[in-house]
């Protein structure tokens, strides 16, 4: 079962507990980071953003349809007191419970129903080559991004590329989206650069520590990566019974990649535990 089918499953079996992230993590066996990440990239939501719209909206349902009463809906919920559901629902969908009692009606409710895998992203990759790789460092633009703002990301490559010549003590021929920094809420600082051996002045570097590495191989157009990599995340390393490790992640950009057309070879680095 892919992660995010475990997750939600998770989620809603236990969905009267509000299950903490680290109890989550376990129960999913995978690391709590790896958990979040999947979930933000997936959802564009945090996991408790989307455990309390799924309850406010369980919520929403006991009112209008089982004729529930409000203050045993919020203590349903999660909540202790009236004024706090009551606040909590009217931030989440508008109105106030006491309309949506009243009315006898969801329709107009955008409700959270339990989340499924874009089964559309899933695509067919190639199994990884395991590969180690000493401590080296890359030099080059970043910016903190999120999974709603990765449309971001080509504009990044495009500053970078225009001001790829002052990096200084550069290794030529290749170049790296480096992907670190990252925390529970989806947040991360992507660095688009390439591999040197100093630092640059006016420009931003991550030191990427020695690593073992599941390397997968992502071909055709760049525009089709973003299906490559939520495939990896949410399928392919899970089948290969691999567990990432807390270190940056990075994708390679080779002389089999051709940066006119966007078209080539692309390596994803995904930093595994032994």
């Amino acid at each position: 079962m892919a992660l995010l089918d475990r997750l939600v499953w998770q989620i809603e079996v236990h969905l009267d507990e509000t299950p903490s992230l680290a109890v989550l993590s376990e129960r999913c066996t995978v690391s709590q980071h790896h958990m979040c990440r999947v979930f933000r990239q997936v959802t564009g939501l945090s996991i408790m953003s989307y455990i309390r719209a799924r309850r406010l909206s369980r919520a929403a349902r006991r009112i209008a349809l089982d004729d529930m009463d409000i203050l045993a809906a919020a203590l349903e919920a999660g909540y202790t007191s009236h004024a706090a559901f009551t606040r909590a629902f009217a931030a989440y969908f508008g109105c106030a419970p006491s309309i949506v009692r009243q009315a006898r009606s969801l329709s107009t409710l955008s409700l959270m129903e339990p989340l499924e895998m874009k089964k559309e992203m899933i695509v067919d990759i190639a199994e990884p080559e395991m590969r180690h790789r000493a401590e080296f460092r890359v030099v080059g633009l970043s910016k903190r991004c999120s999974f709603e703002s990765i449309a971001e990301i080509p504009g990044l490559w495009q500053a970078f590329n225009a001001r790829e010549d002052e990096v200084e003590n550069a290794v030529p021929g290749a170049a790296y989206g480096v992907c670190c920094d990252a925390d529970d809420n989806g947040q991360f600082r992507y660095l688009a650069g390439m591999e040197a051996s100093g630092r640059t002045h006016g420009m931003d570097h991550v030191d990427i520590p020695a690593q073992r590495y599941a390397v997968f191989t992502h071909r055709g157009h760049v525009s089709d990566l973003p299906k490559t990599v939520y495939t990896i995340w949410n399928k392919a390393l899970p089948d290969a019974g691999l567990s990432p490790a807390a270190a940056p992640d990075f994708e390679v950009y080779g002389h089999r990649f051709d940066v006119e057309t966007g078209r080539g070879d692309v390596e994803i680095w995904i930093p595994v535990t032994e």
